[in-house]
């Protein structure tokens, strides 16, 4: 039962987070005279992160918001070479992107909805390890959990909408934990002491 009532409160945790934020602006860039973008998001929150990467996955800009609310920038993209770029606003719980072609200096973009990858929420309390996923793509999720630098755990976790998962360690390892997730060509990582 109590396992029941904390699954139920994390989901609807992360739904209401989740919620929050559908108010942003569903076309968040925009072309200004084919060489230039603008990057606009309605909804930014001090301290979240903006990226710019490169197909290889590279990030070429970075920067840190600095005010909450509203977020507007030109990009002058006329020196990068010819390939696909990605714009990616970090937020607490999800990465908002956007695909960007740059072809003989000229920009142009590949989708006219943002795309949003949900990151996992990793908690320990005590000796619990508590780990969620939203993946309505049903992308597999790798966890790995190390204890000292060494693998104590490893299982790929495929075709479920929500993954919930919670992981008992022993109360008589102690010391430094990692856990490292790998999903959407993507890593997280949390560490932490028990």
């Amino acid at each position: 039962m109590r396992t029941s009532i904390k699954k139920n409160l994390l989901v609807a945790l992360m739904f209401g987070t989740l919620l929050g934020y559908a108010k942003e602006n569903p076309s968040p860039t925009n072309l200004v005279g084919g060489k230039k973008v603008k990057v606009e998001f309605k909804t930014v929150k001090k301290g979240q992160t903006l990226k710019i990467k490169d197909e290889n996955g590279t990030t070429i800009y970075e920067q840190t918001i600095q005010n909450s609310g509203v977020y507007s920038k030109i990009f002058d993209l006329t020196a990068l070479k010819d390939g696909i770029y990605t714009t990616e606003l970090e937020k607490d719980f999800e990465i908002v992107l956007k695909k960007i072609e740059v072809k003989n200096g000229n920009v142009k973009f590949l989708e006219k909805e943002n795309a949003k990858v949900f990151k996992p929420v990793i908690r320990n309390e005590g000796d619990l390890i508590l780990i969620s996923k939203i993946t309505f793509n049903k992308q597999p999720v790798k966890v790995i959990l190390y204890y000292e630098n060494e693998v104590i755990l490893s299982e790929t976790l495929k075709g479920e909408k929500l993954i919930n998962r919670v992981y008992k360690l022993s109360k008589i390892y102690r010391g430094d934990y990692k856990v490292v997730i790998n999903t959407d060509n993507r890593n997280y990582i949390k560490n932490f002491d028990i």
